[in-house]
């Protein structure tokens, strides 16, 4: 076997912790769609949002991490209810781990010393693919000539579920969530694993400078799934609330450059590249990740009517 087919594999083993082990994908504009990461956030601003996002990464290295993303949220008030909705589909590609996550999103809104909170849950289903001849390497003819690589293609179904908690207001954010609460079990033909239980924290804050067109938009969210801590520190800087540029640090992993802009109303754009900062840097040229967002009201003014009589002219 080959140096770069060894580096393959090894990188695909270390980063699930086991053959089969599950591990969330990271986002590097995390800031900008909430959504994705606690439930909570639901329809918290009071409009309707659709959001995709598209990350490759490691771009270089056969079989690294492809993640899309399609979600939107809205507010509702079933029975006068303070609420909110949202729906999430994820496809997470790894090595030949081939992964499709579906979720609906409830959130129950208080309003909380001129803020909102969002107190939400999630449930839905995933389906985890392996495909066997991803395992073939150059001195093999058969994935079966391996006991530990999967002799045949499988497929797995399970249920998943979260939490979430959500606070905002003008100035500040912040947020705690729990992903696979349930820890559900993943079952194949001669082996088994489950989702790990993800932690997530989420803090923000907003300075307003003395020019009221420029502000500072630290951020910083923590994540683990009790064995793996990954820390992400970012600073942005929005420029008349259309303009946005900034760095991010994640420990141990890239550090990160980012922008973005609002093409005109409600209608924003980003783009982020992550630059490695492991061992893997000399096998990759980096990671790409491009959202684009949606986001509106559904209110709609009413408009007086005029009614003519032709008695009254």
């Amino acid at each position: 076997m080959n140096k770069i087919a060894v580096i393959h594999i090894g990188w695909l083993t270390i980063l699930s912790g086991s053959l089969f082990a599950q591990q969330d994908p990271y986002f590097s504009q995390y800031m900008n769609n909430p959504f994705i990461i606690n439930p909570g956030y639901a329809g918290i601003n009071d409009v309707v949002c659709l959001n995709a996002t598209a990350r490759q990464q490691w771009v270089g290295i056969k079989g690294a991490p492809n993640t899309t993303i399609f979600d939107g949220n809205a507010p509702v008030k079933p029975f006068g209810i303070n609420s909110g909705v949202g729906v999430s589909v994820v496809s997470d590609n790894i090595g030949f781990n081939k992964n499709l996550g579906f979720n609906l999103a409830y959130s129950y809104k208080i309003d909380l010393k001129k803020g909102k909170l969002g107190l939400g849950i999630n449930a839905g289903f995933f389906n985890d693919a392996l495909k066997a001849d991803k395992w073939i390497t150059p001195q093999t003819t058969s994935s079966s000539e391996d006991n530990s690589i999967p002799g045949v293609s499988e497929s797995a179904f399970g249920i998943d579920m979260g939490l979430g908690a959500y606070y905002k207001n003008d100035e500040l954010y912040f947020g705690l969530s729990i992903a696979h609460l349930l820890q559900p079990k993943v079952k194949y033909q001669n082996t088994s694993t489950y989702l790990n239980r993800n932690y997530n924290m989420l803090a923000g804050y907003r300075f307003v400078l003395p020019n009221p067109l420029i502000e500072i938009r630290p951020s910083t969210y923590l994540t683990s799934d009790g064995k793996v801590v990954s820390l992400t520190l970012n600073t942005n800087v929005v420029y008349n609330k259309k303009f946005w540029g900034g760095v991010s640090y994640r420990t141990g992993d890239a550090i990160i450059a980012m922008l973005g802009i609002e093409l005109f109303n409600g209608l924003k754009v980003g783009y982020s590249y992550d630059y490695t900062t492991t061992g893997l840097q000399h096998y990759n040229s980096g990671t790409h990740e491009i959202t684009l967002a949606y986001c509106f009201n559904l209110k709609v003014e009413k408009t007086p009517q005029k009614y003519k009589s032709v008695r009254f002219l």
